[in-house]
């Protein structure tokens, strides 16, 4: 089992990404502590995984987290995966162009994800670090490396959170952490695949929409919730040792490396 007794944090475990990546890590061996900023649809997911913890905890509020992470911490000694999968409300930004977005709503997305990524990378290595071992990982998207249309503030936001993952792992890797993500790219399962399908759409059906999904990758298909998290779990595990810094492209050809 690749991640067997490991002790991973999961924020945002109530969304598609969040919730796929915790029953892969679950199936692996993994311990789970879940959050979300409600508890419900927390629960949802903790139901397939035996031994769940679940709580609510807003990704954006400092002491939540650290409040959080100091349980974990006095339950099981330690924390050895913290993965951020938090999602920020699109209403407003998806679907508008830029030149008429007023600044408060195009950077509610980069400062958002920023700020969550900050907060709970930098209280997970502040207890990682006294062990010399332990690996910070999110999720970004496309719009991080490619100019996408009527999206406001995501592309800066997941850009944001690449070059923060490269800096994170620059200060952390000396301490025995590694740093990483995944970015994903047209996953029909997720909510914020069919926001931007109702947003951009142009009239398309669903099955439309997913058809010209499947045209812009290389094997001519969409992105699985499995195949993604899969790849999250291997880049959690020990076998993935050599990789720190860096974003896996899981957009299926969709991005040019």
């Amino acid at each position: 089992m690749l991640l067997k007794d490991k002790v991973m944090v999961v924020y945002g475990a109530g969304g598609a990404i969040g919730g796929a990546i915790a029953r892969a890590a679950a199936a692996e061996g993994a311990r789970l502590y879940l959050t979300g900023r409600k508890e419900g649809s927390v629960e949802e997911v903790a139901r397939d995984i035996e031994g769940a913890d679940v709580a609510a905890v807003d990704a954006l509020d400092e002491l939540a987290i650290q409040d959080h992470l100091d349980r974990v911490v006095a339950a099981e000694g330690r924390v050895d995966v913290s993965f951020n999968a938090v999602g920020i409300d699109d209403d407003g930004i998806v679907g508008t162009p830029l030149i008429d977005l007023d600044a408060e709503r195009f950077l509610l997305p980069v400062v958002g994800y920023a700020r969550s990524y900050f907060l709970t990378a930098q209280q997970a290595a502040r207890r990682m670090v006294p062990n010399g071992s332990g690996v910070i990982m999110t999720v970004t998207a496309l719009p991080s490396r490619a100019g996408s249309v009527l999206v406001g503030g995501y592309g800066p936001a997941h850009a944001a959170k690449e070059a923060l993952t490269r800096s994170l792992s620059a200060e952390l890797a000396p301490h025995g952490l590694r740093v990483v993500g995944v970015r994903p790219h047209g996953i029909p399962e997720t909510e914020s695949m069919r926001d931007v399908w109702r947003l951009k759409g142009a009239g398309s059906t669903w099955e439309q929409f997913q058809a010209y999904l499947a045209s812009t990758t290389h094997p001519k298909r969409v992105m699985t919730l499995p195949e993604v998290a899969d790849v999250a779990v291997f880049m959690a595990s020990d076998r993935a040792s050599g990789m720190t810094g860096t974003t896996v492209n899981l957009t299926m050809g969709s991005l040019d490396d």
